[in-house]
């Protein structure tokens, strides 16, 4: 045994209680049943989890999996909802959706959260004949904290720990991190007097920070609307406000001035925690900010056409899905321009991200191939990732879509535990091309041949690109994968200086954001824009799915991306002044030819007017 397993062992008494556990829990059924007797004389595995946490769900599967692994080595398997306001109706429904033949036992008064110190949802625990603790911890080691994931688990920790007990061996690592919802411990919900309120001072922060994801219907996995939605889940608010996680930003401060900042002040920040730290009290409901109107459509307004994908996509419950290529026909016949796109997700739960690529109709079966677009060569159309909004541009700015042109959708899939059906469509408005004073592109700044080497901690990868005219910039978006470290943007201007325009130092492949300027920024021809990105390729990246591996660039999130994406315009283009003005010199030309054709046409009648003049002095002579 090493020192460490050693120290942890020496350690255990320490994190759990060294009595018996026994505590009475009831079915959604109202069968009640004791952990002292139920499946006496054999080892029991308690998992404790919230059926709203989305880790749990993801653990769905494996949790049916591991309930007949361990009947194989005669350990029982209880599953109890941690939630002390949970109903029964949600949680048959969580059982009937993951297809468990095993019930779920309630804690409404939180006995068994208290009894075992549980902290997170799942949580596992190993008791022996003797109903005490020989483990405590995670599942497996596949998903680990702030949302990194591995495609397949290295170890698998609970059952192994199980096996052990049942063997009647000391348990090898008995103890383990948990990752996943926190579970509030049961003492806190009592207290109710506090100087920080939900309904003067807390609810008015979640409105406008976080209810736009965190509602019926959007990409959050739980509602933050009302007093009860924030109190059940105070502790993984705290915790997520406390770290940065929540709302999701990655930018760090001190650049380019963006429009899009989702970042809590830190005054909003402070009064979140103290109110979670002072027990959470309501206040009077008479001091709630007026409800929000929330659009329940698209956020664009009603879109002039909505392109769907061809047919629904079936997202199993487990394992990795490739990403899926989407081919929709417009039936443009004419050039048309965009002004606003937004990606709507059929279902929010399962789509990670989404982007949206434009091709000739002759080459719209190569899966992968991407058509530049335009006077500027756009990459794509649009892209879309969670809590992102619709992409509008700026007054007189639109993107092109040629004649004939199709889309080509592509989404990134997440699974959740249980079979789900998606189908993601594109809606967008168009522009009157006679408006059009500017055309929009994206440009990408790419490497088709990364090599990122095996155990690479820092492995930095550079591009960049020179304005030839001078262009407005008006936002950024990178994208790497599970080994994406970090990203920057830099700018180096003609007269030798350089401004860093964004940059990220903490990746999260889990959020990835289109960052949109607050207003747009004017880059003088010959400025060069450089991105640079940094890639962990080792053992220390919890999400790297192989460290061993030389990485190339690809599709797969276990593949990489080298993606800086910029939005431009042309600075001093004004098309609808041009069109004008075209029109214009169309007009006097036109007016030309007239002038011209009547002078011709005179001169004919004079001539043949001359004409019959002479030949009838002639006749008359």
């Amino acid at each position: 045994m090493s020192i460490a397993v050693a120290l942890v062992v020496a350690l255990t008494p320490v994190f759990w209680p060294a009595a018996p556990i026994d505590v009475e829990l009831s079915e959604t059924s109202g069968k009640k049943i004791r952990l002292s007797t139920e499946a006496a004389g054999r080892p029991v595995v308690v998992v404790l989890l919230r059926v709203d946490c989305p880790l749990a769900g993801r653990y769905g599967p494996r949790l049916r999996e591991l309930a007949g692994l361990l009947a194989k080595d005669r350990v029982a398997l209880i599953v109890v909802n941690a939630d002390p306001l949970a109903e029964t109706g949600p949680t048959d429904a969580f059982i009937q959706s993951h297809q468990w033949p095993f019930p779920v036992y309630m804690d409404p008064d939180g006995a068994m959260v208290s009894a075992l110190g549980a902290s997170r949802s799942p949580q596992a625990f190993v008791l022996d004949a003797g109903r005490r603790v020989r483990y405590r911890g995670r599942i497996d080691d596949q998903y680990e904290a702030g949302g990194l994931a591995r495609s397949q688990p290295t170890r698998n920790d609970l059952l192994e720990a199980a096996r052990e007990v049942a063997a009647g061996r000391p348990v090898s690592i008995p103890l383990t991190p948990a990752t996943g919802c926190v579970i509030d411990p049961p003492e806190q919900k009592h207290q109710t007097t506090s100087r920080i309120t939900f309904s003067k001072d807390v609810a008015p922060l979640l409105q406008k920070h976080c209810a736009v994801c965190h509602r019926p219907g959007e990409a959050a996995p739980f509602s933050l609307l009302s007093f009860a939605d924030a109190k059940r889940r105070a502790g993984t608010i705290a915790e997520v406000v406390s770290d940065g996680r929540m709302p999701p930003w990655h930018a760090a401060p001190g650049h380019l001035r963006l429009g899009n900042d989702r970042r809590l002040p830190d005054m909003a920040r402070k009064t979140i925690l103290e109110w979670v730290r002072q027990g959470c009290a309501e206040g009077d409901p008479a001091d709630l900010p007026p409800p929000v109107e929330y659009p329940t459509g698209w956020k664009i307004g009603t879109p002039d056409a909505v392109y769907p994908m061809p047919t629904p996509f079936l997202v199993p419950a487990s394992g990795l899905v490739e990403y899926q290529h989407f081919r929709v026909d417009p039936g443009l016949t004419k050039e048309a321009w965009v002004r606003a796109i937004e990606v709507r997700p059929g279902n929010r739960r399962v789509v990670h991200h989404c982007s949206v690529f434009l091709k000739p109709p002759s080459t719209a079966e190569l899966i992968g191939e991407n058509y530049e677009v335009g006077t500027l060569r756009s990459f794509n159309l649009v892209a879309w990732t969670p809590g992102m909004g619709p992409t509008v541009f700026p007054p007189g700015m639109a993107k092109r879509i040629p004649a004939g042109w199709v889309l080509e959708i592509v989404v990134h899939y997440t699974i959740v535990g249980t079979p789900q059906e998606d189908r993601t469509e594109v809606g967008v408005i168009f522009e009157d091309p006679d408006t059009v004073r500017k055309e929009v592109a994206t440009k990408l700044l790419g490497d088709d041949h990364l090599a990122i080497p095996p155990h690479a901690p820092r492995h930095a990868v550079e591009k960049t690109w020179t304005a030839e005219r001078d262009v407005l910039l008006l936002a950024m978006f990178p994208h790497m994968h599970l080994r994406g470290k970090s990203f920057r943007y830099e700018a180096d201007y003609p007269d030798g200086s350089r401004e860093t325009l964004l940059d990220v130092p903490a990746y999260d492949f889990n959020w990835q954001h289109r960052y949109e300027l607050a207003e747009p920024k004017r880059l003088p021809a010959g400025t060069i824009v450089r991105c640079v990105a940094v890639y962990d390729n080792s053992k220390n990246n919890p999400a790297n799915p192989d460290p061993d591996a030389l990485v190339r660039t690809g599709w797969e999130s276990t593949d990489e991306m080298f993606n800086g994406y910029l939005d431009i315009a042309l600075a001093d283009q004004d098309m609808a002044a041009e069109s004008q003005t075209a029109r214009l010199r169309i007009r006097g030309c036109l007016a030309v030819a007239a002038i011209l054709l009547a002078v011709v046409f005179g001169l004919r009648i004079f001539r043949t007017s001359n004409r019959q003049k002479e030949a009838l002095t002639l006749g008359t002579s």
